[in-house]
């Protein structure tokens, strides 16, 4: 017979920087593309992130536009001008009333928008990245031909893109946030400086595994200046894939290595490194992108002065022993939050999370026009049932 798991070790609190969390059931950024009709945040979006709040000791919001971007994803939220600041304000004020905390996950897409989208064009702006190099994959459903990235932008000077964070880390802190997580990983702008297949450069943005760490280390200490490192986090996923990332592993090892061990001087409340999942390694020409390989073993050691957490399909089993044995201190999940909004509690009480997701709506109700056929698969998902006290 097989010995019980102790969750108890998920349900002591955690310092992280200068934030405490009631617990280290946490939820990572989900992009679920419901700000209708524009990228504002909304009413159902306050429901989706209460029902999480009551029980997660941390909730990262999803992936927040830093500026008006072509993405993929035509509803997803941004925090660039006042009307999505005081949308934010009120899901903070939920998330706060049920008990938990919040970092704002700020992001820019670099090279993965499109110059057709309607944002896009919007917006005034090419499709910027470090190089002009286009990453192979993509879907943009909305756009005539369902076409896949395109090439890029040389972006010229890359300190006016991280002005656009620092702008977004002002923001958040009006909009009420706890703190702020740079969203470095995925294929994203932050992961495309530091990837060699995504930087060609030759100045001093680019080359050396040095200058391709500046772009982050650059939007670290901005957001920095607004907040004080001890309320910013950032997200990285060294084994690439998701996004035509990844480079050859002996070269991946040397530069996360070099990059976290920047990072971690300077005394972030946070780092968390995704570990591999085949869910985010596409098969492009025939084999998978990523480089796999144990993230936590490889660069966890580094990780000192900032508080090392993890997410990438753990199962609440793996995750306690995790963090019982000093792996990790916390651990984050995405998909079992979209299907369980309820997820902490359920685990402190032993009750299932195998309720499936409905992949038909994660990212939107395409059958439906109006914001309340956004519900289904969103604020509708099942609690469990909890004896009486």
């Amino acid at each position: 017979m097989a010995a019980k798991i102790d969750f108890g070790p998920l349900f002591q609190p955690l310092q992280i920087g200068a934030v405490t969390l009631r617990n280290r059931v946490l939820m990572s950024a989900l992009t679920r593309n419901r700000a209708l009709p524009t990228n504002v945040p909304n009413d159902l979006m306050v429901e989706y992130y209460r029902q999480r709040a009551e029980s997660a000791g941390l909730i990262v919001s999803e992936g927040i536009l830093i500026c008006q971007q072509g993405t993929e994803w035509p509803h997803a939220p941004g925090i660039w001008n006042q009307d999505q600041i005081v949308g934010w304000k009120k899901i903070n004020d939920a998330i706060h009333e049920a008990g938990s905390q919040s970092f704002a996950q700020i992001w820019h897409l670099g090279r993965v928008s499109h110059p057709e989208a309607p944002e896009q064009i919007a917006s005034g702006q090419p499709v910027y990245g470090p190089s002009a190099i286009a990453a192979r994959g993509g879907k943009f459903r909305f756009l005539p031909g369902t076409p896949g990235y395109v090439t890029p932008t040389e972006i010229d000077d890359p300190m006016k893109l991280i002005a656009l964070y620092k702008q977004a880390a002002i923001n958040a802190k009006e909009a009420g946030f706890d703190g702020v997580e740079v969203h470095g990983a995925n294929g994203y702008l932050v992961h495309e400086f530091l990837d060699s297949g995504s930087n060609l450069r030759m100045d001093s943005w680019g080359g050396s595994i040095e200058n391709r760490s500046r772009f982050g280390l650059e939007v670290l200490n901005a957001v920095s200046e607004v907040w004080g490192p001890d309320r910013v986090g950032i997200k990285l996923s060294p084994a690439g894939g998701y996004n035509d990332m990844g480079m050859p592993l002996e070269e991946t090892l040397e530069t996360y290595n070099y990059f976290i061990a920047q990072v971690d001087k300077l005394g972030l409340a946070y780092i968390v490194l995704q570990r591999y999942t085949q869910f985010l390694d596409p098969i492009i020409d025939g084999k998978r992108r990523a480089i796999d390989h144990d993230v936590i073993g490889a660069y966890g050691h580094l990780v000192k002065k900032s508080t090392l957490l993890s997410n990438g399909s753990f199962t609440p089993e793996e995750a306690a022993r995790a963090v019982s044995e000093g792996k990790v201190v916390g651990v984050f999940w995405g998909q079992l939050w979209v299907s369980h909004p309820d997820l902490a509690k359920r685990i402190q009480n032993g009750k299932a999370t195998d309720t499936p997701i409905d992949l038909h709506t994660l990212y939107g109700n395409t059958a439906g026009t109006t914001l309340d056929d956004q519900r289904v698969g969103y604020t509708d998902y099942p609690f469990a049932e909890y004896p009486s006290l």
